[in-house]
């Protein structure tokens, strides 16, 4: 039987998008449920899985734009997948093991470095063929290239220097061009929307990260060992903006028409960046999580937007987002509001600068951060405010416990 393989539905709303990748080729012989192809949605990426098993037969191309509902491949239901034949090797009395190379198929993850792997690779100049995969369909792992290294081989050496080119050695004057992504597209016509349709104002402040730093210091390993993840830096910062949101309401609302919406909960995005852009999972009542809550989940969605799982539901609603340029070494800037949200705060680099601590100058581990607001429904008191209370309750960590308050505060009752 032939079965075709049509275009789900990603989401209300969407009614095309782009076949991104294929990850099986004319032919193969793919089994039930296995992923076939990567496609593209104005929202997110996603994966089509094959309904049955059987041999594939392709009937549209890579980077294909195609309706939702269209059939993009066939599967020959009657060509049985290399099962039963596997399982009749497995009773030969004591077969040899055939080399790795020759066990794994070539798919499309053969010989790609993960993430890690790469950026070790460029760091020391190895080449994939210098490597041995033993990750799952051949890609090659961060530990694959620690053991190449340990085992030994001529690493590239830099180049020697030149002399000063001639006419036979000018650079190249080529253009590459490609097809915008459906979620480049639409990422870019949001951002455009943004700038014509809210009243964006920028309001900064800088954060003595020394308390932050002491705690990790002191407890990294401990939280480590009993919950099973890095205590880190955006943990603290949601758990800061959470309290700090139910202080100014206005910075969690949002606009509908002609009437606000002022959530009784904080649902914050966590803008982090993916393969194919940057995305925008959700944390829902990260009010109501602990730190270590806060941490594993983080953690769990940054490895489904690295590995393309994110889902539209993990992206849908949010009432405020955090995003950390000082990953790739931001030291200041002003981040665009997520719509339909009003506001959106920036975490960026961590630097010592000489700062005044009761008349004397002292060194100190300083953050910049920055609120971006919609003017239309937050005025500058309620932003300053509300960044001012996030900056005091990380300066001062055991406020987060109080509501933003000292303790004495909550002693006397104030």
């Amino acid at each position: 039987m032939i079965l075709e393989i049509k275009v789900p539905s990603p989401g209300e709303s969407i009614t095309e998008v782009v076949i991104a990748r294929w990850l099986k080729k004319e032919g193969d012989v793919v089994r039930k449920d296995e992923e076939l192809c990567e496609i593209d949605s104005d929202k997110a990426t996603l994966t089509v899985n094959a309904e049955e098993a059987g041999a594939i037969k392709l009937l549209a191309k890579e980077g294909d734009t195609v309706k939702v509902g269209d059939a993009i491949c066939s599967i020959d239901t009657s060509v049985a997948a290399p099962v039963a034949q596997a399982k009749t090797e497995d009773k030969k009395p004591s077969p040899e093991k055939a080399p790795v190379a020759a066990q794994q198929a070539d798919t499309y993850a053969k010989d790609v470095p993960s993430p890690a792997a790469k950026k070790m690779m460029d760091e020391k100049s190895i080449a994939a063929n210098q490597v041995s995969a033993s990750g799952k369909d051949g890609r090659i792992t961060k530990s694959d290239v620690l053991n190449a290294l340990a085992k030994g081989f001529t690493v590239a050496p830099a180049a020697a220097p030149v002399s000063m080119p001639t006419a036979a050695m000018n650079g190249s004057r080529e253009v590459e061009r490609q097809k915008m992504s459906a979620l480049r597209k639409k990422l870019a016509q949001r951002l455009v929307a943004v700038k014509n349709e809210t009243a964006m104002l920028t309001t900064f402040n800088k954060i003595d990260m020394s308390g932050i730093m002491g705690l990790r210091a002191k407890y990294k390993d401990k939280f480590k060992e009993n919950f099973g993840v890095n205590l880190g830096f955006m943990s603290f910062f949601t758990k800061a903006v959470t309290e700090a949101l139910q202080q100014f309401p206005a910075v969690n609302a949002q606009i509908d028409g002609e009437e606000i919406l002022y959530h009784k909960y904080a649902d914050i995005g966590i803008a982090v960046s993916a393969p194919k852009g940057l995305v925008v999972p959700v944390l829902r009542n990260a009010e109501l999580m602990s730190l270590a809550q806060i941490e594993t989940e983080i953690k769990n969605l940054a490895l489904k937007a690295r590995d393309n799982k994110i889902t539209l539901d993990d992206m849908s609603g949010g009432t405020f987002t955090i995003t950390n340029g000082g990953v790739f070494g931001s030291m200041m800037s002003t981040p665009i509001i997520n719509p339909p949200q009003s506001a959106i705060l920036g975490m960026h680099n961590v630097v010592e600068r000489p700062i005044a601590v009761n008349g004397q100058v002292v060194i100190r581990p300083m953050m910049y951060v920055a609120l971006s607001y919609d003017h239309r429904i937050i005025d500058g008191r309620e932003s300053v405010g509300f960044l001012v209370k996030v900056k005091e309750m990380l300066e001062q960590p055991v406020k987060m416990l109080f509501s933003g308050k000292e303790p004495q505060e909550i002693l006397l009752g104030l």
